[in-house]
């Protein structure tokens, strides 16, 4: 994040009026279209960095690209960052208001990575058993990782459990270069 303190004051103040205007679910979808555009094209991103491109001409084509599918708070915002001069900022704002809305709404994001994709009725009763120990929703996010062989991975803040058949085999590797058994056997 190249300017943290920036992004978070514009989320801070985009999630007081979305409260404000009780539109705070509608502008959060509409954050979450915005960082899946600027995640997917890469054209977006060095539109909204140019320095030849004005203001006008920047909030002209956003408006033709989002036309319809933002709400009108959304929309003042994205144009009050460009008359500002911000507008190179928005995909970090976006993902700072998405980690304020989690905050707000108590939700956690939990980054779950298994050796082959999981069905879904396995990933409900996943999902229900971490929200009920973690006192808290979440927001699910899977990942495949053939390299697991069996098990899987899962991530939540500064927390790991790694259940994965790797890790056992990393284990045991471990314990053979340290030969524990063989001072024992003489």
């Amino acid at each position: 994040m190249q300017n943290p303190r920036l992004a978070t004051r514009y989320a801070k103040s985009l999630i007081d009026l979305a409260v404000e205007r009780n539109e705070l679910d509608a502008v959060h979808s509409d954050i979450l279209l915005l960082q899946a555009i600027t995640r997917s094209n890469a054209d977006v991103v060095a539109l909204l960095r140019s320095p030849v491109i004005k203001a006008d001409k920047k909030i002209k084509i956003l408006g033709a690209i989002l036309d319809g599918k933002i709400s009108g708070i959304t929309t003042g915002f994205i144009r009050l960052l460009a008359i500002k001069g911000r507008e190179a900022v928005l995909a970090e704002i976006a993902g700072e208001f998405i980690r304020q809305y989690n905050v707000i709404k108590n939700i956690t994001h939990v980054k779950l990575t298994s050796a082959a994709p999981l069905e879904p009725a396995l990933l409900n009763m996943i999902r229900e058993k971490v929200e009920t120990s973690a006192g808290r929703k979440i927001q699910l996010e899977t990942a495949v990782n053939p390299d697991l062989i069996g098990g899987f991975v899962l991530e939540t803040g500064n927390n790991l459990f790694d259940a994965s058949v790797l890790r056992d085999l990393m284990d045991i590797k471990k314990q053979f270069l340290k030969n524990i058994y063989v001072p024992e056997i003489r």
